[in-house]
């Protein structure tokens, strides 16, 4: 190697700049594998299974770790939502809707946490969108997004994946979140559809 190459390629490295140097002015940023979507509903106001469409928001799309990180510190904790409301967080070009053509087919992991966890909830949610966007599950691709809600009387992790019919797809996915979440207790999967939740069965349990 020359002296000019040497002090070529030196140059170069010391003009890299990541947000862990530089947060206010890097030249540099680190794709995700997938690009996802975050979007918000509102529940001020009623709605119902044809009108909830027009209140769900989308609010940016995230495609590298450095968007990640400026939306997630920007927008309200999951603990500080309106009661009722709901984040959604999906593979861009799938809609947080039964109806997508990814979903259809699919359903979802049900976590659900007593309001006395408090604070310990944005936690669970951190944890489960780096598992998400990180691509840490070993089937990925099976995996759709995540929804928060936020409700008077506990708060709702679901884990939306795309094949309900692949058995070990879905165990293992499920097996990783408890572990994501490092959470003892039983987790159900049950299908995306109308029935009313006292009809709703566990198709599988981990």
């Amino acid at each position: 190697m020359t002296d000019v190459q040497a002090n070529t390629d030196q140059a170069a490295e010391q003009s890299v700049t990541t947000a862990l140097t530089n947060p206010k002015d890097y030249n540099t940023v680190h794709p995700l594998n997938s690009s996802w979507v975050l979007w918000f509903d509102n529940p001020n106001r009623r709605t119902n299974v044809v009108t909830w469409k027009d209140h769900l928001k989308h609010i940016v799309t995230i495609k590298t770790v450095e968007d990640f990180w400026g939306v997630y510190n920007k927008v309200p904790s999951p603990l500080d939502l309106p009661h009722g409301s709901n984040y959604h967080l999906f593979r861009e070009g799938i809609e947080p809707m039964w109806e997508d053509k990814a979903n259809k087919n699919g359903g979802k992991w049900a976590c659900v946490f007593p309001r006395s966890i408090g604070e310990k909830v944005n936690e669970h949610w951190l944890h489960t969108l780096l598992a998400c966007i990180g691509e840490t599950f070993e089937v990925s691709p099976e995996v759709c997004g995540v929804v928060f809600s936020n409700r008077k009387s506990c708060f709702k992790i679901n884990l939306w994946t795309r094949t309900a019919s692949n058995k070990k797809a879905c165990e293992d996915i499920g097996r990783h979140l408890k572990s994501v979440l490092g959470i003892n207790a039983s987790l159900e999967y049950v299908l995306h559809d109308t029935a009313p939740k006292s009809e709703s069965k566990a198709m599988y349990t981990v």
